[in-house]
């Protein structure tokens, strides 16, 4: 399952990441990832979460992305649940690009992993066939 995290700049898209990454591994008992730009979230993650950093994969297109995804889930079978923050601070993911991804994602054999990406963008601005892929997140709730 691929879930879109929505919600304008400074809405707690990081943030959601963050605690919902930490809370999955106290309850789960598969693997998690965190995939950011940086290593700004370091302290802020449960140290058994794997940390990430995509910029030293050298990531610029979808398809580079999708290959290190899908490389990922080949690698752990374990790995249970993926959160991403801030590709699109690295790449350009038009939404073109997120149905695109979310097609092939599904042909993985999802049912079991779910991936979690912050996108830079608004509920309203997003596709109605993407909704369905959709959460949108505020500092409110």
């Amino acid at each position: 399952m691929i879930r879109y995290i929505l919600g304008a700049k400074g809405a707690g898209k990081t943030k959601w990441l963050i605690d919902h990454a930490n809370e999955d591994h106290e309850g789960g008992n598969g693997n998690i990832a965190f995939v950011e730009v940086d290593d700004d979230h370091i302290f802020s993650l449960d140290y058994n979460v794997r940390l990430i950093n995509a910029t030293e994969y050298n990531l610029t297109n979808l398809d580079e992305f999708y290959g290190f995804l899908s490389g990922m889930f080949a690698m752990d079978y374990d790995l249970e649940k993926v959160y991403v923050d801030g590709m699109y601070k690295v790449m350009d993911l038009s939404i073109e690009d997120l149905k695109d991804l979310a097609n092939r994602l599904e042909t993985l054999g999802m049912e079991n992993r779910q991936i979690y990406i912050n996108v830079n963008y608004v509920e309203a601005d997003f596709p109605e066939e993407l909704k369905q892929y959709a959460q949108e997140v505020s500092l409110e709730g």
